[in-house]
């Protein structure tokens, strides 16, 4: 099988590659990413000189440039492509819109200008954000009505609405998945557990929104890649897909429990005002997947933690890199300033 993955160089996207490639010796990976700021060729550097994975630096949102891609010929779609911070999405939604919205658009009228001639399974990743906020019970399920409450989520929701209409209206082969808060290697440190893991190391402050009990959901990020292979190869065309860790947890907990991994002190905790939009409480009912998938998440959120504290700590130059913009003037002189 040859899989087409954008936004390979991202967290999530970048352990998708390695495990579909561990995992299935005779599939081929084609990458593409625009490398915009959490996407980072030295996730995959490994990788180059292997015969079954090509990086591309493309913007999902030019068609000039996506079209041909999808006429060589591939089998699948994973669309990992997403500008993906909320607090940037405040700031400026410009970009979100561009990327989660008109890249998806861009995505699927190059898969529809092949179809049926080539049928392309398209998986398209989203995130529980757009389901909006839960009260202090219940969870949210695949029938839970949208209502995303900040610009990231409500561009994930237009995504979400786009393939499903393709999937209604041309028959397109696609499927959503919708996961809770993944963690683990290689994920950018602006993220809030690698940023309580790397501020910890420097002994620096770990700041938390408000009261620090805003609750989410939170799964190892190879335990999604497993779910995302089974939805892959298993999963039912126009059906969306909760993914979720079964491991609920407070901001503040998750700190907690940060710091005593690494052995530092609960003072480096420091409050700050809550973020406009900032949903108080996610949580998956995941039952679907589970039942028809027969997937399951294997990794506790206490082995899950330790296993990302030690990878950060044996990694602290991939991360001090980012944190110092060493890497952006590596992606200029590689490939300009585009």
């Amino acid at each position: 099988m040859r899989i087409l993955v954008t936004g390979g160089c991202g967290f999530i996207g970048s352990n998708f590659v390695r495990y579909i490639l561990k995992a299935y010796p005779n599939y081929s990976i084609l990458n593409v990413d625009k490398l915009t700021y959490a996407g980072n060729l030295e996730n995959l550097a490994d990788l180059t000189s292997s015969p079954r994975y090509r990086f591309m630096r493309t913007d999902i949102a030019e068609t000039p440039q996506m079209e041909p891609i999808i006429r060589e010929g591939v089998d699948a779609i994973i669309n990992f492509a997403a500008e993906s911070h909320v607090d940037r999405s405040i700031e400026d939604p410009s970009a979100f819109m561009r990327t989660n919205v008109f890249g998806t658009f861009v995505l699927l009228e190059a898969v529809r200008k092949v179809f049926p001639k080539q049928k392309i399974r398209i998986v398209h990743i989203s995130t529980d954000e757009v389901y909006g906020s839960l009260g202090e019970s219940g969870a949210f399920t695949e029938e839970t009505p949208l209502a995303p409450n900040s610009p990231y989520s409500a561009s994930k929701t237009a995504a979400d609405m786009l393939v499903r209409a393709y999937y209604h209206t041309y028959g397109i082969p696609t499927s959503i998945t919708r996961c809770s808060n993944n963690y683990g290697p290689f994920q950018f440190p602006e993220k809030l557990i690698p940023l309580l893991i790397s501020n910890a190391i420097e002994d620096k402050e770990l700041p938390i929104y408000g009261d620090g009990m805003n609750v989410r959901d939170w799964i190892y990020v190879e335990d999604h890649c497993r779910a995302l292979d089974a939805v892959l190869h298993h999963g039912k065309e126009g059906e969306v897909y909760n993914i979720g860790g079964r491991s609920e947890k407070p901001n503040l907990e998750v700190v907690k429990t940060v710091l005593d991994q690494l052995g530092k002190p609960h003072s480096l905790i420091r409050f700050v005002k809550d973020r406009p939009g900032h949903d108080r409480r996610y949580a998956m009912d995941f039952s679907k997947v589970e039942r028809e998938l027969e997937w399951k998440p294997t990794v506790s959120f206490e082995e899950g933690v330790h296993l990302t504290v030690e990878w950060y700590r044996t990694h602290q130059e991939w991360w001090r890199k980012i944190k110092t913009g060493e890497y952006l003037q590596y992606y200029e002189r590689m490939y300009g300033n585009r």
